[in-house]
């Protein structure tokens, strides 16, 4: 779904992802391939605050839930299973004036005519199904015998290990089974930056239960994920809960929600929880020939479990945040002119940098041993960024634009210089608020961890 969009600040957005290392375009000195990305220092950091996070609360602080790590290459079996062989495409229409190759659902209607979205044109092509997935090879020959899929979701692998991990694991129901990583769709034409990418990474969730559970934990699957952006710093409003409706959830579906996001670009979906019923398990059981029955000890019934599946994308829910902290105001600089300051304010244990370390000026020993004491004082419990490089306004303009929530100065005041009860203080600014307050070296990172939690 779309609603009002923001061209400039998108453009603006993709701008400082660029010029301050957060996301470059994949292969760039030789064009560039459509649709693939590469993060830079900072955006690395950043998506791994977000992963962390994700897996603490999704698997460290809960009894009921385990992690694995599948393989990418996927034996052909378990997408036929699956009915990705056969039926995981999109139809696709090219125009013959542009030669854009669109899928059916981006055609522009406009008097009754289907127009192409890139032109205008109407000389369009019949819609064809295009398969979405990676085929390659695997082994020294290459015949059918050797086709195996990049896969095109992290859920199958989850599916066909369930009973390996319920033997070792000695959960009962409700439990779920977490992983994180890549995924690949070929995409027929991939837009709006990282939002769609041919690929990506999914934060996924497999929540195995008992049939009469299954609709209860769709609903409270969907109030763990709102909670989980809401403290990873986007703000309610801007999230939305789509009820799918019947005829567009996949038929196995006995109920799905996507969670959606008011991005420049529209409002689009963020994440989706489906409740998938006991259908990939009723599959796998079936194509294998293995059983993936639990068998309940209380009851002695033996069942094919349900699963309600919350599966986020790492990249959207990276963009997400980007786009959310992305804010401009008035500052004024060194010489107290009003100037337009661009601040990335992340919520702080999402930042990729929690701390600037600045001494006040580079061209004195003392002031610059101080700072590197404090650099190497904070850099084991969080990470740590010096800068001694121009006026200590820049150094916190730079900061502001990259989303680091605190900056450390080493004055002439740490020396003890101007007051003796200042030795050993510092100056402790906020990001949002831009004040300062003067806080002792040996409270610092206690201080930090308080305000970063």
């Amino acid at each position: 779904m779309s609603t009002g969009t923001d061209p400039q600040r998108m453009e603006k957005i993709v701008s400082l992802c660029k010029r301050r290392g957060f996301i470059f375009q994949s292969s760039e000195i030789y064009g560039g391939l459509n649709g693939l990305w590469d993060y830079g220092p900072l955006g690395v950091e950043l998506k791994r605050n977000l992963k962390n996070y994700w897996w603490q609360v999704t698997v460290h602080e809960r009894d009921d839930v385990v992690g694995m790590d599948g393989s990418i290459l996927t034996h052909p079996a378990v997408l036929k299973a699956s009915g990705h062989v056969e039926g995981f495409s999109d139809p696709m229409i090219d125009c013959r004036t542009c030669k854009a190759h669109l899928r059916a659902d981006q055609l522009v209607e406009k008097k009754g005519v289907q127009q192409c979205a890139n032109c205008g044109g109407k000389d369009l092509t019949a819609p064809r199904q295009f398969n979405l997935m990676f085929e390659t090879q695997v082994g020294a020959t290459a015949d059918e015998s050797s086709i195996a899929y990049l896969r095109p979701e992290t859920a199958q692998s989850i599916f066909v290990q369930f009973k390996n991990i319920l033997e070792i694991s000695r959960k009962k129901l409700p439990f779920g089974i977490a992983q994180i990583g890549k995924a690949f769709r070929n995409e027929i034409n991939p837009r709006n930056f990282t939002f769609r990418s041919r690929e990506f990474e999914q934060m996924e969730l497999e929540y195995f239960c008992r049939p009469e559970q299954g609709m209860e934990l769709l609903e409270y699957w969907k109030e763990e994920r709102l909670k989980f952006y809401e403290n990873v710093g986007i703000l309610r409003s801007k999230l939305h809960v789509l009820t799918v409706p019947d005829d567009e959830r996949a038929f196995y579906s006995k109920g799905t929600y996507d969670i959606e996001y008011d991005f420049p670009f529209g409002r689009q979906e963020l994440e989706g929880v489906a409740y998938r019923t006991d259908y990939d398990l009723s599959q796998h059981q079936k194509a294998s020939g293995k059983s993936f029955e639990y068998f309940d000890e209380e009851t002695k019934q033996r069942f094919v479990p349900h699963v309600v599946e919350p599966s986020a994308g790492v990249d959207r829910a990276v963009l997400a945040l980007i786009c959310e902290a992305y804010s401009e105001d008035q500052a004024p600089d060194e010489k107290g002119r009003m100037e337009t300051r661009i601040v990335l304010r992340f919520q702080p244990r999402i930042a990729p940098i929690k701390c600037g370390v600045f001494p006040l000026l580079k061209n004195n020993p003392q002031l610059v041993a101080k700072a590197k004491e404090i650099v190497q004082l904070l850099r084991a419990q969080m990470t740590v960024f010096y800068d001694e490089s121009g006026a200590i306004g820049r150094r916190y303009r730079r900061q502001d634009e990259i989303g680091t929530p605190f900056g450390v100065t080493v004055d002439f005041e740490t020396l003890g210089e101007k007051d003796p009860a200042l030795c050993d203080t510092v100056t402790l600014r906020d990001r949002d608020s831009m004040k300062q307050e003067r806080v002792a070296i040996q409270d610092l990172p206690a201080i930090l961890r308080e305000r970063l939690a």
